[in-house]
């Protein structure tokens, strides 16, 4: 592990508790105490409510400084389990990201479970992105250059958006961006659940308590958009770049949906760090090679919306 991502874990305890007795609302609670770290300065930061499949969806448009008009646009979605996280838990993610990438970033504050479980989630997501193609004039971007990301549970929403859109005739997304993304409910088919089972930060029991939470005891494991990868068809999807952390429980079912995408014609990049841990992007401004991994992510993606 990175030794400067490792003295900091160590001078920090566990984020959580037991799971097995906590509620998701008391989960929520400690995970809103945490103190995010301010994010870099964009040109602008706009709140605004759009459209949602029950009701108005709060997003959060960043305009780098020094934007094209129009600007490329990335949908953004937040990782938390489906259970946690907001606009402001990743608020300093997508600055540092918009910033790297010259694109404009809105950020979704899609409904969370065991409140709104699956599919409210990928619907909220799906709407945005659709909201996004639908109003491109207004927000000044360029909806011929239109992608989607998200970090963990986000980038299983990202990628679960790609395959809605192909199947709906949606919104043309030319790029998406897997962070440490999760693309099977299934876990006992990778290798990295268990030799990553005890983290640090996510954890195997961390994971089955967020998918429980998430699908319930629903059989949606061969469901393809709440497990991507499950996916019959992957063709036609848009151009992709994932990246894994070596210590993480999900490298393994990122990495197979690399080899998913790439067997069904897709072009795809991949990057493991493998030094890294499971939400390193958060450590970016903390961490010299987070934030040279969070560069790496977002080169690619510029390239993926040039």
């Amino acid at each position: 592990m990175d030794p400067v991502l490792k003295a900091i874990l160590e001078a920090f305890p566990m984020l959580f508790g037991d799971l097995g007795t906590m509620t998701a609302q008391e989960v929520r609670a400690v995970f809103e105490q945490r103190d995010p770290l301010p994010g870099e300065d964009v040109a602008s930061v706009e709140d605004l409510l759009v459209p949602g499949p029950e009701g108005p969806l709060p997003v959060r448009v960043y305009r780098p400084e020094g934007a094209a008009d129009p600007a490329p646009v990335v949908v953004f979605f937040h990782g938390g389990g489906w259970v946690l996280g907001s606009i402001d838990s990743h608020d300093a993610s997508c600055r540092g990201l918009a910033n790297r990438t010259g694109a404009v970033f809105v950020s979704v504050d899609y409904r969370l479970a065991p409140e709104h479980p699956y599919p409210a989630a990928a619907d909220d997501c799906y709407a945005a992105t659709c909201w996004v193609a639908d109003h491109a004039t207004d927000l000044g971007v360029d909806p011929g250059r239109l992608a989607v990301a998200g970090d963990s549970a986000g980038g299983n929403l990202a990628a679960v958006v790609c395959q809605m859109a192909r199947d709906s005739g949606g919104p043309a997304i030319v790029f998406q961006t897997l962070i440490y993304p999760v693309t099977d409910l299934d876990f006992d088919r990778w290798p990295s659940m268990e030799e990553n089972a005890d983290g640090p930060l996510l954890t195997r029991e961390a994971m089955d308590w967020f998918a429980r939470h998430y699908v319930g005891s629903l059989p949606f494991t061969d469901d393809s958009y709440a497990a991507p990868i499950r996916a019959t068809d992957l063709s036609g999807l848009p151009p992709a770049h994932v990246s894994t952390a070596g210590h993480d429980p999900l490298r393994d079912e990122g990495a197979g949906y690399v080899e998913a995408l790439a067997a069904a014609g897709v072009a795809v990049g991949y990057d493991n760090f493998a030094t890294m841990i499971h939400g390193f992007v958060g450590f970016a401004d903390l961490v010299p090679a987070a934030g040279e991994a969070r560069d790496r992510i977002a080169a690619a993606l510029r390239a993926g919306l040039a």
